[in-house]
């Protein structure tokens, strides 16, 4: 089986470096490619490449993946699948252009320093393609569950937006203490703010604007802000 994945970053290389068979790299930069092929023993081609492969994977941040999916599904011969992050445009877009196509979604909920780990899966249209990849996938030690695109877009807001807006929240607000002071549950989120800002900041705004959220943990601490004590322990019970 030979796959080419489109977008040579960090989950893009990621993913190439999983699979058993040949991997080709397409990225507008040039350099990400010729950087991903090396690490995972792969190659790099042109982004308008006239190669076709049994499987074309779109590794592009969540604003390109409809126009990615529409340009490059020609390049498929027999199977589809995206890893953008947000499932429900992307099944959308893989269904309206690859028809005839295997056809599956991926959302690697980790980072690629953090791998392996779990992965939802969308399988809108299985078959041997999208099966050998899901096998791969395993074997490098991930944990593979299915859901639909409808369910796992709604989850994100809470798992992503959500929680990364509650710990960016508290990065900006929190002073720096000393070491002694810090309790178990401060200092967890300390260690979580330091994990979230140690990403992509593009990354996490794509995810804002895609999910929302940001606004609903506002809202919470403004109810927490104002209320009185009755209020308050109300909140309480309401949050567990």
């Amino acid at each position: 089986m030979n796959v080419l994945v489109v977008g040579a970053g960090e989950m893009g290389t990621w993913f190439g470096g999983c699979l058993s068979g040949s991997v080709a790299y397409a990225d507008r930069n040039k350099t990400n490619a010729e950087r991903a092929a090396t690490a995972t023993d792969g190659r790099a081609v042109a982004v308008d490449t006239d190669e076709r492969f049994d499987a074309v994977c779109l590794a592009v941040p969540i604003p390109a993946a409809e126009v990615a999916i529409a340009t490059h599904i020609d390049r498929a011969r027999r199977a589809v699948l995206d890893l953008t992050g947000v499932m429900g445009p992307a099944v959308a877009a893989m269904r309206k252009h690859g028809s005839d196509h295997e056809r599956m979604s991926l959302h690697p909920l980790f980072s690629a320093r953090h791998a392996p780990g779990r992965i939802a899966v969308v399988p809108d249209a299985s078959g041997p393609v999208t099966d050998g990849i899901r096998d791969d996938l395993s074997a490098d030690g991930n944990t593979l569950f299915e859901t639909t695109a409808e369910e796992h877009d709604r989850s994100m807001a809470t798992v992503q937006a959500r929680t990364h807006a509650a710990v960016l929240a508290f990065g900006l607000a929190s002073e720096t203490v000393r070491e002694e002071f810090h309790t178990p549950v401060s200092k967890q989120l300390s260690v979580l703010a330091e994990r979230v800002t140690s990403g992509n900041p593009r990354v996490y705004a794509e995810i804002q604007e895609a999910f929302g959220g940001a606004e609903d943990v506002a809202q919470a601490a403004v109810r927490i802000a104002d209320a009185d004590e009755e209020t308050f322990e109300a909140l309480y019970q309401e949050a567990k």
